[in-house]
């Protein structure tokens, strides 16, 4: 008997001064049976860095054709995919073909190895952008979560805080790579 994923509600205020973005969201999240606690509230804290109407949770660890997160437009293309975690750079590569733009939230024990191993090759993905979260955020987050969730997440200044139940988690990230603006088009 396969085992069912575990769902998560969460209400989510976003205060993102730095887009002007102020919205509510309430969240229903699919927690994969092979998913830990932490890998899931990276999935969250994603969602409330790059919070939008259209952003939505994809199939996650069930699917590799699909991002963790994603945002599609009006006609279906994606226009901005997201993935937590430590990707294949051949699917990054696979994902900056189908989409506007790709960002990874890298994360874990392994993450500082992991970027070495693959810089070279993500270097030349004009499209991507790579964070990475520190051990003592994303462990934060993970000893915080529960089956229903009240967060308020606040970024200012490239600053970000989210508070899980009214207790803050100053999050601690990386920039590895910036996203390279799109080549103008000739005439």
């Amino acid at each position: 008997m396969a085992l069912k994923s575990t769902i998560f509600k969460a209400e989510l205020e976003v205060s993102d001064f730095d887009r002007e973005y102020y919205r509510s969201h309430s969240l229903t999240i699919a927690r994969h049976p092979s998913e830990t606690d932490e890998r899931m509230m990276v999935r969250l804290l994603a969602f409330a860095l790059n919070a939008d109407d259209s952003l939505a949770f994809g199939a996650g660890l069930s699917s590799t054709e699909e991002a963790d997160l994603w945002r599609k437009d009006l006609t279906g293309a994606i226009a901005l995919w997201i993935d937590v975690g430590l990707p294949e750079a051949k699917l990054l590569r696979r994902a900056a073909g189908r989409a506007e733009a790709v960002s990874v939230y890298a994360f874990g024990r392994g993450a500082t190895a992991w970027w070495a191993q693959n810089r070279g090759v993500l270097d030349q993905v004009d499209k991507l952008a790579v964070q990475q979260i520190a051990p003592a955020t994303t462990q934060a987050l993970a000893a915080r979560a529960t089956r229903n969730m009240q967060l308020r997440c606040a970024v200012q200044d490239g600053e970000a805080t989210l508070w899980v139940d009214e207790e803050p988690v100053p999050i601690s990230r990386t920039e590895l790579k910036q996203r390279r603006p799109a080549a103008p088009h000739r005439r």
